[in-house]
């Protein structure tokens, strides 16, 4: 999953030194910021490639699936070219939620994923996808090849977890979920993350 061999002596940098994966957009490389048991928002420090805690959740609300980003990509134009009312990407490497039927109680890690779907989430016009997958070879979801073959819960817990995640009592919320989409546009979202990535940082790196 490293970039290069000349990454062997350091560990990699998580979004750049990582690769999205030999078989992507189908299945992908997920590194995890959070777990459902996490009660605190960790995210990834770019300058460093650490994890860092970002905030205490301010609600009871818990992520209902592993949640981190693919790496080399990047919320830019042609990310909120996919997204009806976007005026720009977040600037983010793409989110992505996985469900897996064993427990997972770590962040920092790196899993495959196989992409099934997503949710469009417009955060103050900024485009901020949260790409849905699967465990690979998970022997409970890992048959499942399109976002509407899950319970219709487990998307309404995903869709309730971003519509909330940051909302702050007495002030108007930013946040706008539109309709969940299936696989096939979530191959082209993280395609088009991609090029992103390769437009706003070059193969060089």
């Amino acid at each position: 999953m490293t970039r290069s061999s000349s990454f062997s002596r350091w560990r990699p940098h998580p979004w750049h030194g990582l690769d999205v994966g030999p078989a992507a957009p189908e299945v992908v490389c997920a590194y995890i910021e959070i777990t459902p048991f996490d009660t605190v928002k960790y995210e990834l420090d770019k300058a460093t490639g650490f994890l860092k805690v970002d905030r205490p959740q301010r609600t009871s609300s818990s992520p209902p699936s592993l949640y981190g980003f693919i790496p080399r990509t990047y919320c830019g134009p042609r990310i909120s070219g996919l997204m009806e009312g976007a005026d720009r990407g977040d600037g983010d490497p793409l989110d992505i939620c996985v469900l897996s039927e064993r427990p997972i109680n770590r962040s920092e890690v790196l899993l495959n994923a196989r992409v099934i779907g997503g949710l469009p989430m417009l955060d103050a016009g900024e485009a901020d996808d949260k790409i849905v997958a699967v465990l690979q070879h998970d022997y409970v979801w890992g048959h499942v090849r399109e976002l509407a073959e899950l319970p219709a819960v487990l998307v309404e817990r995903l869709r309730h977890y971003f519509e909330t995640y940051k909302l702050i009592p007495g002030q108007d919320d930013a946040v706008h979920i539109g309709p969940a989409y299936g696989r096939q546009h979530a191959q082209d979202v993280i395609r088009a993350a991609m090029a992103d990535y390769d437009e706003a940082f070059g193969e060089a790196l």
